[in-house]
């Protein structure tokens, strides 16, 4: 399950599929970025759910661009890093613990588009976030309570695997070089925006202007490859040039 290069792709998203089948009887799927609307794919470029997953969930499911927004599988993703399982009626640990209350479970099986996953959240550098759901072949099943408890951490090590070992073939480190590169000045605008701070606030703080503080954040955020103001301090707290968000 280990992938090297882009052709390493497709047999390990199909050693991925069938050692869970032989494991569990469940079926997978995975996101190597929820933040993104480019699905994972092999070295020909068709999307894994399509072909290799295209047992687990809808169909064509990667290109709901607000999946990502709505459903509490990446909700409780954003919040946990180890793996859980979640229904309806709660969002589960070992034993059946019930974690992640605050967590918004109303219309589970339309947002989540299932009734029930086990759920390996994949933390990324960088802030990007993975997303590995299994997922019982009954559509109605709702209790994975067994399956979990036995084999979670067995799943968890080949998600976890097979996603980050995808994301250095696929996108490669040079996405990263920018980032050990971020001045003290745009560090200082960064962590006053990151407690609040507007860009006029933070400017009076440091003795500049609005647009000089706008300059400073927009070149981090390009350093950082992010998206938009939060991320690029999410990205900057993963880096350690910011306290971790807590």
């Amino acid at each position: 399950m280990t992938i090297r290069e882009p052709k390493d792709v497709l047999p390990a998203a199909k050693a991925l599929r069938d050692a869970i089948w032989a494991t569990c009887e469940l079926h997978v799927t995975a996101s190597h970025d929820i933040s993104g609307t480019r699905p994972m794919v092999c070295d020909a470029g068709t999307a894994l759910a399509a072909s290799v997953f295209s047992a687990a969930g809808p169909d064509r499911w990667w290109l709901d661009g607000g999946l990502a927004l709505r459903s509490p599988l990446i909700a409780a993703s954003r919040v946990r890093a180890a793996p859980f399982w979640c229904n309806a009626a709660g969002i589960y640990d070992y034993g059946g613990r019930q974690i992640l209350p605050e967590i918004n479970l109303e219309n589970f099986a339309a947002r989540a588009l299932t009734h029930s996953a086990i759920v390996v959240p994949v933390h990324l550098p960088l802030g990007q976030l993975g997303v590995v759901s299994i997922l019982s072949p009954d559509a109605f099943c709702e209790d994975l309570r067994e399956p979990f408890d036995r084999h979670s951490q067995t799943l968890a090590t080949w998600a976890g695997q097979f996603v980050s070992t995808y994301v250095e073939a696929m996108q490669g480190p040079s996405r990263m070089a920018g980032a050990a590169g971020l001045s003290r000045r745009e560090v200082e605008c960064l962590h006053w925006a990151s407690v609040g701070k507007t860009n006029e606030e933070t400017g009076m703080i440091l003795g500049l202007s609005r647009a000089t503080i706008r300059f400073h954040i927009a070149n981090a955020a390009r350093k950082l490859v992010a998206v938009n103001r939060d991320q690029t301090i999410f990205k900057a707290a993963q880096l350690g040039y910011l306290p971790s968000w807590r």
